[in-house]
């Protein structure tokens, strides 16, 4: 690609797609009769929430030749997110996701992307490394690790990134798009050399660093190389531990969950305004989680994004979360 002479807040880089959702939550998909089509997919969402949030966002991505993929071009830019490195692919459908969503807690996803997606055919030869390496925020996701090109391509945008400004890794994990959980592993570990934020829950962080208790595994993600590891525990909130000893512990925001997909891609596009803000940690993750149950609260996903002014207006009267400086040293990167 051509170089950039414009600078981003945030840069997102993975998985779009069209996310298709019962009209009627509360039904289950083989008796659902009617849909509804949003953008979808998670570095595509995360961009659309940080450019609600105000921030100057684009996605490298890349789409069917059709017209799902036309639409997709004009959601992205009817949410403010620069749409300039989505490139159609031939020969691929844009793919589709249907969704369940049996509140509060059962939200099934069904894709539809083989033989393969077009958001996987980013190549090394397309990036514009000049953008990448002068946004904010550069964000990858674990979806964009699991097939070639895009492996490649992503770990050439992260060594070329040479951890500038913050780099985060969302762990993404998605278990129908590897054979192994092994398959991935060395992977995750090669793009957590070159983060420096790493997020994800407690499946996704299993995976990376193949333990589950949260702070050791925010510890084990420290160790593979990032300088904050967030580790998201549904019911039980939040927890971040940066490598300088803050550590923050936030709990979640009670809301009357509509549907719950779309929450981690909020959160993620309210951490990367914190981050940008360069808030204090525990302020960060309490904005990160208001959003995110907002999202949670609403039917869509891209669309259902919230503005600052309504996670301003969620988090008033809210307590006040506690940071706290641990005496005990952060782990060494490994080399």
């Amino acid at each position: 690609m051509d170089g950039s002479a414009r600078h981003y807040d945030v840069i997102s880089m993975g998985r779009i797609g069209v996310d298709l959702y019962p009209q009627r939550p509360g039904v289950p998909l083989a008796r659902v009769e009617t849909f509804e089509k949003f953008l979808g997919g998670s570095a595509a969402n995360v961009a659309v929430a940080a450019a609600r949030l105000g921030h100057h966002a684009a996605v490298i991505t890349r789409t069917g030749d059709d017209p799902f993929g036309a639409y997709l071009h004009h959601a992205l830019t009817a949410c403010g997110v620069d749409d300039r490195w989505v490139t159609p692919v031939d020969g691929l459908p844009t793919p589709v996701t249907f969704c369940e969503i049996l509140p509060p807690g059962d939200f099934a996803l069904h894709f539809y992307r083989r033989p393969s997606a077009p958001d996987l055919q980013i190549r090394t030869d397309d990036l514009d490394y000049f953008a990448i390496r002068s946004a904010r925020i550069f964000w990858i996701t674990g979806t964009g690790l699991s097939e070639e090109p895009s492996r490649s391509a992503t770990l050439a945008a992260l060594k070329a990134r040479d951890r500038a400004g913050t780099t985060v890794f969302d762990l993404d994990w998605r278990e129908t798009f590897w054979a192994d959980p092994d398959e991935a592993r060395p992977y995750y570990a090669e793009a957590l050399r070159h983060a420096t934020v790493a997020v994800g829950d407690l499946d996704e962080c299993e995976i990376a660093t193949g333990v589950r208790e949260p702070r050791a595994c925010a510890e084990a993600l420290l160790a593979a190389g990032v300088e904050l590891a967030v580790v998201k525990q549904g019911s039980k909130g939040v927890l971040a531990v940066h490598r300088d000893g803050t550590v923050a512990q936030v709990p979640p925001v009670p809301v009357e969950v509509v549907n719950g997909l779309g929450a981690g891609d909020a959160f993620g596009g309210a951490l990367c305004h914190g981050l940008l803000a360069g808030w204090e940690l525990a302020k960060t993750l309490r904005y990160a989680n208001a959003a995110g149950a907002l999202a949670a609260s609403r039917l869509a996903c891209s669309s259902a994004m919230p503005t600052g002014p309504e996670v301003e207006a969620l988090l008033a009267g809210l307590p006040e979360p506690r940071t706290a400086r641990t005496s005990i040293p952060a782990p060494r990167a490994t080399a």
